[in-house]
């Protein structure tokens, strides 16, 4: 069975999401469900077929999330250490062709948000800065061509 590695904070979204989807989302679907059932024919009730659908959607998502906290491997980034990158670190980059600098934590796939600096471990460009430390560079194919990046700080915060 595949382990689903996830930080502290994203553990505890996915639970979150978890209970709103079965003490929200749920009972108001049943209901949706029994009021365009009142409603008569079924076979022409578009009422019906989209709070069944949308029910279709949140069970499947119920089972998901059930399923990847049973499995999740939770980590504490704040108890880790170290000065080489991997999962849970938080890594300043900067690339080498721009000078811009950049800052990702390196998350669990359903974690991962770009915009608030967080990448997935499955990434391309955080599987190919694993195991380094800093000042050593490294490198990632993009669509434009390959970008090479040296990373400037490993913290766990």
């Amino acid at each position: 069975m595949q382990k689903y590695p996830m930080t502290v904070g994203g553990h505890a979204a996915l639970e979150e999401e978890l209970k709103h989807l079965k003490s929200v989302e749920r009972p108001y679907i049943i209901n949706a469900i029994s009021v365009a059932r009142d409603h008569g024919d079924l076979s022409e009730n578009a009422e019906y077929h989209a709070a069944k659908e949308k029910q279709g959607f949140v069970e499947g998502r119920i089972q998901e999330l059930e399923s990847k906290l049973a499995l999740a491997q939770v980590i504490d980034v704040t108890k880790m250490s170290g000065d080489t990158v991997k999962f849970g670190a938080t890594v300043t980059i900067v690339n080498e062709d721009t000078d811009e600098e950049s800052r990702y934590q390196i998350v669990g796939e359903d974690e991962a948000n770009v915009k608030d600096g967080k990448i997935s471990i499955t990434s391309p460009i955080a599987r190919a800065m694993v195991t380094k430390g800093v000042g050593d560079a490294f490198e990632v194919m993009a669509p434009g061509g390959a970008k090479g990046y040296e990373i400037l700080a490993v913290e766990f915060v």
